[in-house]
């Protein structure tokens, strides 16, 4: 039967691994579970047998057990009675009642105990091995006989019967024990028979337990055997091809293509392999073109490329460096590549090529290398390393770019910054930067020196500047600056600053905003020039020019003495002759009051005019510092008309006026503008003493456009020299035989100070006319 379970098992194992090398359908992974569900199933059929094998033994080792306890439960009880029958026939014995009715009841107890263990014990056995049908039916009536008889023996001990005691335990207890001797004999030929079966049974069992467990053993592992060779080969076939291919991918052969069947992940991995085969051919086709590419940037781009080993030894230079050195590639390979490089910097960057070496850190450094035509060029020279996952350096790769056109470019800034230092030193001006991200401020060297700022002086911010400005100045400047920044215009005033050692200096300081993208400033950049002697210079010039007017003015009123002592004469001979008048009337014999009184009065009048006269030429005449005012132009011209009446008349010149009404006041020094109306009028009265015809003077006043005022003075003299219109106005230029050529000079001056304009036309068909505008705001 065995052998027949066997056969029957290897034609399975067979069919079963054949049907396995043929499912390419399943994955390995639920192939391996199907083998190893076979190969359990078949070694929980090989437990099962043993198994049953062994419930088999158990059980006949139960059944006798289960008659060894029927024969122990009777031995108990015969063992009992003997006992109890010995001790009460002891106790007996003694005579002593009292100690037989004491023990009587434990005895009894022990021995009904034994009957009811050896009762259960008979009755829990299997209805097979109860052969005797008295067994049972003996104990019960031991177990009930037994009572009574002890109580009649305790009665009989209790009356001190102790001949009936012992005939009673002779004829009842007696039989008693006898019964059990009777039982034990029955049980025990039960048991030797029952025993000897069971015996004979086990021995069965184990033959049979020997013969499966091997059968069973050898069953199971030639299943597991076949199950594994048949996916292992099924897993191990393709993976020979994948290995197969995998050296031929290491080789280079991306044409190689790996053949698995099936639709298993392993058949899968073949398709990925052999589209990945495909990929990398591709992309090695690729990655040739990118490296010929690479290679032709690297030889093309205008710098010098090479690597070095991690000792630094040079392993690879480009063609552009073998291009630019005429050097072959053997003589810049490894360290033989120093012969390029300038003398007086080869030590140097060989010195910090071996640091870069020994600590591992990037390089950059600048030499003069020697090109093929023996020239020497500046080239800034990096150095980088390449390190591994570990920080282990592998390579050094470097580049060199031409910057001798940068040198050259530094040089000149460097040359023109120099410049620039020296040009605002000589011209006592400083730049400025005032960052409004940071706001800080920074100053040229020269800006330093005119503010006066030490290295110790905290200088990077506008408080310290605003700070040495002039008390009076701080307050207009700041409004100035902020009024620029809000308006994000250019900046520009006058003003004073005082030092710590208090020396006060005059700056003129600009500025001009630069924005971002935004709109918003970013910051303000501009320049301040002490202006100090320069000031000095205008009040100079300013006094030069005010004595140089009075002057001109003196020598005007010399020419005009007689005419201004006939203006003065006249009012005075007036006032004489109301003076004499006076007297008369007040000599009479009956003073005429009323007369007297009005002689007295034009007396008052006349020596008034001569007095208001005599004023205006003593202003004339005056030397003083300019003084500006808010003046009435059209009160000017009217006190110069009054002054050159003399003049006027003397010539029979009329005098035209045109004063617009209503006419604003201009800010500037009465006097200078009186010179002025002054000049303009009597050159009028020169160009027309010699003229036959018509003399007349014009003079019109009217405002003008841009917040001016046009005064006109023309003529109807000689007019203007032939294309000379503006040469008039030159210093010394004239065409008088009398004149200094200083007056219209002077004129144009004290106009263009004023903030206005003075020029000439002719008229036709002819004299001239002077035009000159003033701004009504100040100057």
């Amino acid at each position: 039967m065995g052998l027949n379970i066997a056969t029957g098992l290897n034609r399975w194992v067979e069919s079963s691994e054949a049907k396995i090398l043929h499912a390419g359908r399943l994955n390995i992974g639920p192939r391996l579970i199907l083998g190893f569900v076979f190969i359990i199933l078949a070694m929980l059929a090989a437990d099962a047998i043993v198994l049953w094998q062994f419930h088999v033994v158990g059980t006949q080792a139960e059944r006798l057990n289960d008659i060894d306890q029927k024969l122990v439960a009777v031995l108990r009880l015969h063992s009992s009675l003997a006992a109890f029958h010995d001790r009460l026939e002891e106790v007996a014995g003694s005579g002593d009642a009292g100690r037989l009715v004491k023990e009587a009841g434990p005895l009894r107890a022990a021995v009904l105990a034994d009957i009811r263990r050896a009762t259960s014990a008979l009755s829990l056995l299997p209805s097979d091995l109860q052969r005797d049908p008295t067994v049972l039916p003996t104990l019960l009536t031991i177990q009930s006989a037994l009572p009574s008889q002890l109580d009649a023996i305790t009665t009989l001990a209790a009356s001190g019967d102790w001949r009936a005691v012992h005939l009673r335990l002779a004829n009842q207890v007696r039989p008693l024990e006898s019964l059990t001797s009777a039982l034990v004999e029955k049980v025990d030929h039960e048991v030797g028979e029952e025993g000897a079966q069971t015996v004979l049974n086990m021995r069965r069992v184990q033959r049979r337990v020997l013969l499966i467990v091997p059968m069973t053993a050898v069953i199971t592992l030639l299943i597991a055997g076949t199950l594994g060779l048949a996916i292992t080969r099924s897993i191990t076939q393709p993976l020979e091809r994948l290995v197969e291919g995998s050296q031929a991918l290491a080789q280079g052969n991306f044409q190689h293509r790996v053949a698995i069947g099936g639709e298993d992940e392993l058949a899968r991995l073949g398709q990925v392999f052999n589209d990945t085969a495909r990929r990398l051919r591709d992309l090695y086709a690729t990655l040739q073109s990118s490296e010929d590419r690479l290679r032709l940037v690297i030889d093309t781009i205008p710098a010098h490329v090479w690597s070095a080993r991690p000792d630094g030894s040079v392993d690879f230079i480009n063609q552009r460096w073998l291009e630019s050195t005429g050097l072959s590639i053997e003589t810049g390979l490894g360290w033989a590549w120093g012969s390029v490089v300038h003398p007086d910097d080869l030590a140097r960057f060989v010195d910090e090529w071996h640091a870069a070496l020994e600590v591992g850190e990037p390089m950059e450094s600048e030499a003069r290398l020697r090109r093929a035509d023996g020239n020497y060029r500046w080239w800034l020279i990096r150095n980088v390393p390449l390190r591994d996952e570990l920080g282990n350096i592998v390579k050094w790769y470097g580049t060199a770019v031409d910057i001798e056109d940068r040198k050259q470019t530094e040089d000149a800034l460097r040359r023109s910054e120099a410049y620039l230092h020296e040009a605002q030193r000589a011209s006592q001006t400083g730049s400025w930067r005032h960052d409004f991200l940071s706001g800080v401020v920074t100053v040229s060297p020269e800006g330093l020196r005119i503010w006066g700022i030490k290295p110790e002086d905290e200088a990077s911010v506008t408080e310290f500047f605003f700070g040495r400005m002039h008390p009076d100045d701080r307050p207009v400047v700041e409004q100035e600056y902020g009024a620029a920044v809000l308006k994000k215009a250019d900046f520009r005033s006058d003003f004073r600053i005082v030092l710590p050692d208090g020396t006060v200096k005059n700056i003129h300081a600009i500025g001009h905003p630069t924005l971002n993208e935004s709109g918003h400033i970013v910051e303000f950049v501009g320049t301040a020039i002490d202006i100090t002697e320069s000031k000095r210079a205008e009040e100079a010039l300013r006094q030069a020019q005010a004595d140089l007017a009075r002057a001109n003015r003196v020598t005007t009123m010399g020419e005009l003495t007689a005419s201004l002592a006939h203006e003065v004469n006249q009012p005075i001979g007036a006032a004489i002759t109301d003076a004499n008048t006076c007297l008369r009337w007040l000599t009479r014999d009956q003073p005429d009051l009323e007369e007297a009184r009005a002689a007295a009065s034009r007396m008052v009048k006349d020596g008034k005019r001569a007095g208001e006269i005599i004023g205006r030429i003593r202003v004339l005449f005056q030397k003083g510092t300019p003084e500006r005012e808010w003046v009435d132009v059209n009160e000017v011209i009217r006190e110069m008309i009054v002054l050159l009446h003399n003049e006027i008349t003397q010539h029979s010149i009329s005098v035209r006026t045109e004063l617009a009404r209503d006419l604003p006041r201009v800010m500037g020094d009465r006097v200078r503008l009186q010179q002025v109306m002054m000049n303009l009028i009597m050159n009028s009265i020169d160009a027309m003493k010699d003229v036959a015809g018509t003399r007349e003077i014009g003079i019109k006043s009217q405002p003008a456009e841009n917040e001016q005022l046009l005064v006109s003075v023309s003529d109807t003299g000689v007019g203007l020299p032939p294309k000379q219109a503006d040469q008039i106005f030159n210093a010394f230029f004239t065409t008088k035989s009398h004149g200094t050529g200083m007056g219209l000079r002077i004129s144009r001056s004290i106009v263009e100070s004023h903030g206005g304009r003075l020029w000439a036309a002719d008229n036709a068909p002819s004299g001239a006319s002077f035009h000159l505008t003033l701004p009504i705001k100040p100057f």
